[in-house]
């Protein structure tokens, strides 16, 4: 599981926390790729991190609440995913295996992909799916017959529009093949370029064309629609406190120590521990962290993160709040936008 890098996409709010652990429905992204690997009933589990390294370990632990055994690689500088399986070696000895990029969204899990690389045996499986922007993937070339032919890292002229998604599975013979290239123009040791190595050494590579949707969470729009599509499957459970002048319509999930006074909350939608909302209206496709506090505010298709305030302003749509932050409306003259924001923030302001 590869749970380095340093997130550059979804700036400032990954300055502070890991990429892999925003929350989708209000439970860290690198959850859902370890829950879809214990399913497949793979238990051994190792985490390969980076400078985020002790997020990562508080959060994941040993892995057995989620039903596997971890065990956590230090990589040193973010040096290509082939790197990382060079350097987990000793880890995954002469065993197959799966690597699996820990903010990647898989719907649907693996399992039918880890059985069927089990009973088949080729050297290495890849998973495909079509993409409007091949440019900014790693792209296979298909030969008539459904043979992969190659592999191409982010190619300006993209031979297909079929791109490799996060999730590979690889016989031993892997390691020779990331040990005998180099390092791309960007310095890093691609793993498209360990596989190109496979096929063109006589290895039998099959790639397998996803019907299901995946989603790499690296972008706001990526992660909101990820958060969408996790919400969607969510089931109502109201445990929170919740008054008679409220309403909570369709799926709705309110944890217990939330409270919900007068407000609006239209699923599907989460409302996390110890949240307070007050007067607000919480439209669909709506995550709300932990200790998050809203009032008088409305708020829909939006992931907020824990601790986040919310207070006098209407209609945030299709945002990230990062946690604790803090957005209010206030009646100070001369009338302004007053903004604290950090590196790599975006905002937009609507047309008066």
């Amino acid at each position: 599981m590869l749970a380095g890098g340093s997130g550059t996409r979804l700036r400032p709010i990954t300055y502070t926390s890991a990429k892999q652990l925003v929350p989708l429905a209000n439970r860290p992204i690198l959850f859902f790729g370890l829950e879809a690997i214990a399913a497949a009933g793979i238990t051994e589990v190792g985490i390969i991190v980076g400078e985020t390294h002790q997020a990562i370990r508080d959060v994941v632990g040993d892995g057995s609440a989620l039903g596997i055994n971890v065990t956590f690689i230090q990589q040193d500088a973010p040096k290509g995913l082939a790197h990382a399986v060079l350097i987990a070696q000793d880890f995954l000895g002469d065993d197959p295996f799966v690597m699996y990029l820990g903010d990647n969204l898989v719907v649907g899990g693996i399992t039918a992909f880890v059985e069927e690389f089990t009973a088949e045996r080729p050297d290495a499986m890849v998973l495909l799916t079509k993409v409007d922007n091949p440019q900014s993937f790693g792209v296979a070339e298909l030969a008539a017959d459904g043979s992969l032919v190659r592999l191409v890292e982010k190619p300006k002229d993209p031979p297909s529009d079929l791109a490799l998604v996060g999730v590979y599975l690889f016989d031993p013979c892997i390691h020779e093949a990331v040990r005998a290239i180099e390092p791309s123009g960007r310095g890093e040791l691609e793993i498209t370029d360990a596989i190109q190595w496979l096929i063109e050494h006589g290895h039998t590579v099959r790639p397998h064309i996803l019907t299901s949707p995946w989603i790499d969470t690296g972008k706001l729009q990526d992660l909101l629609e990820a958060n969408r599509i996790v919400l969607d499957a969510i089931s109502r459970d109201i445990r929170g406190d919740v008054d008679d002048a409220s309403k909570v319509e369709g799926k709705v999930a309110i944890a217990e120590g939330a409270v919900v006074r007068e407000s609006t909350i239209r699923g599907p939608a989460v409302i996390g521990a110890g949240a307070h909302s007050e007067r607000t209206y919480v439209g669909p496709f709506s995550s709300v962290g932990n200790g998050c506090r809203l009032v008088d505010a409305e708020i829909e298709h939006s992931v907020v993160l824990d601790g986040a305030r919310i207070d006098g302003v209407q209609r945030i749509v299709d945002s990230l709040i990062g946690r604790d932050a803090k957005i209010s409306r206030t009646v100070e003259l001369p009338a302004a936008l007053r903004l604290m924001i950090g590196d790599d923030s975006e905002i937009s302001i609507p047309l008066s």
